[in-house]
C-alpha cells in the first residue's frame, strides 16, 4: 500500500502554529490528563523514519485495542508492545483518543479509495451501492470490539470521538461523498441528488449499529441486510423520481436542512 495510504501515516509539513500547537496540546494533557479539543497531532515527524514510527505505533495501538479492549488497553500498554519509551508514543500521539480519530480517517480514505476503484468498473447502480456498503463491512469487520466501545461516545455530541458530533464532521462528510460517487452517474432530479448522500450515510450508519449485534458466522446476517437495503434503495430511487413526489422531496429536503443534516457540499451537487 502506499505510503500516503497506509494507515498511520500523512506527510504533513511541519508548521511554527502547527507545533505550538502540539506542544500546547501535549502540555495541558501532561498536567490535566485531558485534550484541549485538538487531536490532529500529527505534525512532529515527516522524516520516513518519523513516518514509519508513527504507523508502527498506530498498528500496535490498533492490535492491542482489538485483543485486549480499548478501555482496557493504555498508553504504556502501547509503548511497551512498540518498544518505546512512554514519552516517545506521547510524542507521536498524546492519548489513545487521538488514535482512534487517525483510525477513523483512515477507515473513510480506505473505503473511499475501495469504492472509487470499484466505481471505475461498473455504472450499475445497484452493484455500486452494495459494493459501497460491503466494503465498509469489509474494513471493520474485525473491529466490532473497538467500536463497540467506541459507541457510547455516540450519544455525547461534545465529545471529539462521537460519531455525531462536529469533531467527526469531517468523516461523515467523506462517506456522504462517496455515497454521492456512487449514484452520480444516475439521471436524478438535482433535490434527490442533495437527500441521498446523507439518506445513504444515515443508512450505513444503522448498518453498523446492527453489526455490533450480529453473532452469526462471519456476521452473514449483516452482509445480507446491507444487501436487501441496497435493492430497497433502488427501488425506492425509480420512484421517488416521480414529478408527482417532488412536493414531498421538497419537505423532507426543508426538515432535514433545517435540522443541519445536509451538507454543505450536498446542494452544489
Amino acid at each position: 500500500m502506499p505510503s500516503s495510504t497506509r494507515p498511520g501515516l500523512r506527510k504533513e509539513h511541519t508548521t511554527l502554529s502547527g507545533l505550538t500547537t502540539n506542544i500546547l496540546n501535549t502540555f495541558i494533557f501532561s498536567l490535566t490528563g485531558k485534550q484541549s479539543g485538538v487531536y490532529k497531532l500529527n505534525m512532529f515527524k515527516t522524516t520516513d523514519k518519523g513516518l514509519d514510527t508513527r504507523a508502527h505505533i498506530f498498528q500496535i495501538a490498533l492490535r492491542l485495542f482489538r485483543e485486549k479492549g480499548f478501555d482496557e488497553t493504555t498508553m504504556r500498554d502501547i509503548a511497551n508492545e512498540a518498544k518505546l519509551a512512554l514519552g516517545a508514543a506521547y510524542y507521536y500521539f498524546p492519548s489513545k483518543e487521538s488514535i482512534v480519530v487517525e483510525y477513523y480517517e483512515y477507515v473513510q480514505t480506505e473505503h473511499q479509495a475501495r469504492c472509487s476503484a470499484i466505481f471505475a468498473s461498473t455504472k450499475d447502480l445497484k452493484k455500486r451501492l452494495t459494493a459501497a456498503v460491503l466494503s465498509k463491512l469489509d474494513i471493520l469487520g474485525s473491529d466490532r470490539k473497538l467500536l463497540s466501545a467506541l459507541f457510547r461516545y455516540g450519544g455525547n455530541p461534545e465529545h471529539p470521538l462521537s460519531w455525531f458530533g462536529p469533531g467527526t464532521q469531517p468523516h461523515r462528510e467523506t462517506c456522504m461523498k462517496t455515497y454521492a460517487e456512487a449514484i452520480a452517474n444516475e439521471s436524478l432530479p438535482k433535490d434527490l441528488k442533495v437527500i441521498m448522500p446523507a439518506a445513504l450515510w444515515a443508512l450505513d450508519m444503522g448498518i453498523l449499529l446492527y453489526l455490533l449485534f450480529d453473532k452469526s458466522s462471519s456476521q452473514k446476517r449483516t452482509r445480507r441486510l446491507a444487501e436487501g437495503a441496497m435493492e430497497l434503495v433502488v427501488l425506492a430511487e425509480k420512484l421517488m423520481k416521480f414529478p408527482l413526489l417532488r412536493p414531498l422531496r421538497k419537505k423532507v429536503i426543508g426538515l432535514l436542512d433545517e435540522a443541519g443534516l445536509i451538507p454543505e457540499f450536498a446542494s452544489r451537487l
